[in-house]
C-alpha cells in the first residue's frame, strides 16, 4: 500500500497481505523440513511431516497424537488465540484436525479488537479525500498562475512546478489504487504485472520529485533573502534539472536493482529491503537540507527585521515575506524529520496518519498559501473581475483606473 508513504511508502502491510505472506513463510519452512527429512518417516511406517495449508505437522509414529496450538498467524485477524488442535497418526495416515480450525481457534467477540481492515479502509478514505481535494485546488491554482500575465515570474514558475508534482502525485496514487484494488477478487498481495509495477514506479518518482521541488522552493527563498539570485533562464533550468532530473537517476537505479535482485510482487512492499534506501535516502537528505535552509531563512529574517537595521521602505516587504515563510514550516518537510529516523516498527499507526492522511492534504495547503492567499493573485483576480464587469455592463469602475499590480516578490 503506497501514498505518498507521501508521502514515502508505507512500511506496514495491509492485513490481508501480512496474513498471506506469513503463511507463505511458514510453508517454505515446512517444505524445507520435509526436504531435509526425506522419506525416513514413511519408510518407518509412521506419518511424515506435512503442510496442511495452515501449519506444519511434524512426523509421528502410528498411534501417536500430536497437539499443536492454534497458528499464530490467526492473531493477525482476530487478536490473541489460545485454542489448540490435534491430529492422530493412524495406519492410513494423518487424521483430520480435531476439532477443526474454525471451531478450536474461535475467539469471543469481546476479545476481538477493532480489525486492521477497518483501520486501513478508514485511512484509505481519508487520504482519497485529501488527494482529491488537493488535486482540484492545485489545478485551479496552476490555471490562475498561467492565465494572468502579471503573475508570470521566476517565483511563480517554481510554484507551478511544485503544484504539478503534487498533482502528479495525487493522480499516481489514484492510478496505483485502481490497479491494485480495482477488483475485490484480485489477489493484490501477489499481483506482479507490468501495469502494477509501472504505477508503483510512477508514484515513487512523483513523491521524490515533490520533495526535491520543495527543496528548490527553500533554495529560492534563501537566494532572495541573500539577494544573490538573478532571474536568468540558466538558473531556472538548473532548478528544473534538480527538481525533475535528479529523481529520475535514483528511480532508474532503484528499478534496475529491483528487476535484477528483488523482482517480487508489485514492488510495493519495501519492508526490510536494502534497495529501498536508493529512494528513501535522497528523500531523507532533501528533508535534512530543507530543514537547514528553513533555519537559515529564519535567521536571516530575524536579522533583517532588526528595528535598528531595517529601512522604512522595505519593512513591509520583509514582514510579508516572514509571514509567508513561517506559514510554510510543514511544506519544508520538517515534520517528517522525526519519523524518517525512527525505526519502522515504532508508532506505525501514527506514521500512517501523518504520511498518508495529513500528507494527502499538503497539496491543498500549498495551493492556498502560495496562490489563493497571495496578495498579488487576489489583486489581479479583483482587477480582472472589475474589467469583466466594465466590458459586460459598460460601467467604468474607479477601482480599475490606475490600478497597479505590485511587483511579485
Amino acid at each position: 500500500m503506497v501514498t505518498g508513504k507521501g508521502d514515502t511508502t508505507l512500511s506496514s502491510l495491509h492485513p490481508e497481505c501480512e496474513y498471506i505472506f506469513q503463511l507463505e513463510k511458514e510453508e517454505r519452512h515446512c517444505l524445507q523440513r520435509i526436504a531435509e527429512q526425506g522419506n525416513s518417516s514413511a519408510e518407518a511406517g509412521g506419518c511424515p511431516t506435512f503442510w496442511d495449508a495452515v501449519q506444519c505437522w511434524p512426523n509421528a509414529t502410528v498411534g501417536e497424537t500430536v497437539l499443536k496450538p492454534c497458528p499464530a498467524v490467526f492473531s493477525l485477524i482476530a487478536g490473541n488465540i489460545t485454542g489448540s488442535v490435534r491430529r492422530n497418526c493412524t495406519p492410513r495416515g494423518w487424521s483430520g484436525p480435531l476439532p477443526p480450525y474454525h471451531i478450536a481457534c474461535i475467539v469471543d467477540d469481546d476479545d476481538i479488537p477493532e480489525t486492521e481492515q477497518s483501520y486501513f479502509a478508514t485511512v484509505k478514505l481519508i487520504y482519497s479525500i485529501g488527494y482529491g481535494t488537493s488535486l482540484v485546488f492545485l489545478v485551479i491554482a496552476v490555471l490562475i498562475l498561467l492565465l494572468f500575465r502579471r503573475l508570470r515570474c521566476a517565483r511563480n514558475y517554481i510554484h507551478i512546478q511544485l503544484f504539478i508534482t503534487f498533482i502528479l502525485k495525487s493522480v499516481g496514487v489514484f492510478i496505483k489504487d485502481a490497479t491494485l484494488f480495482s477488483n475485490e477478487d484480485m489477489n493484490h498481495c501477489t499481483l506482479s504485472t507490468f501495469a502494477c509495477k509501472a504505477s508503483v514506479v510512477f508514484v515513487h518518482y512523483f513523491v521524490m520529485a515533490n520533495f526535491f521541488w520543495l527543496m528548490v522552493e527553500a533554495l529560492y527563498l534563501n537566494s532572495l533573502l541573500l539577494s544573490s539570485f538573478y532571474h536568468s533562464r540558466r538558473c531556472l533550468w538548473a532548478f528544473g534539472l534538480l527538481g525533475w532530473g535528479v529523481p529520475v537517476v535514483f528511480i532508474v537505479l532503484w528499478v534496475v536493482f529491483r528487476m535484477c535482485f528483488e523482482d517480487t510482487e508489485c514492488w510495493d512492499v519495501n519492508e526490510n529491503s536494502p534497495y529501498w534506501w536508493i529512494i528513501k535516502g535522497p528523500i531523507v537528505v532533501s528533508i535534512g537540507i530543507n530543514f537547514m535552509l528553513f533555519m537559515n531563512i529564519v535567521r536571516i529574517l530575524i536579522q533583517k527585521l532588526n528595528p535598528r537595521l531595517i529601512q522604512f521602505n522595505n519593512s513591509t516587504q520583509y514582514r510579508r515575506l516572514i509571514k509567508s515563510t513561517l506559514l510554510l514550516i510543514p511544506l519544508f518537510g520538517t515534520h517528517y524529520m522525526l519519523f524518517n529516523f525512527l525505526p519502522d516498527y515504532i508508532n506505525v499507526n501514527l506514521r500512517d496518519y501523518i504520511e498518508l492522511c495529513i500528507g494527502s492534504f499538503q497539496g491543498l495547503i500549498v495551493a492556498i498559501l502560495y496562490c489563493f492567499l497571495n496578495q498579488e493573485v487576489q489583486k489581479e483576480i479583483h482587477v480582472q473581475w472589475l474589467r469583466w464587469q466594465e466590458n459586460s455592463y459598460g460601467v467604468v469602475s474607479p477601482g480599475v483606473k490606475g490600478s497597479q499590480m505590485d511587483t511579485p516578490f
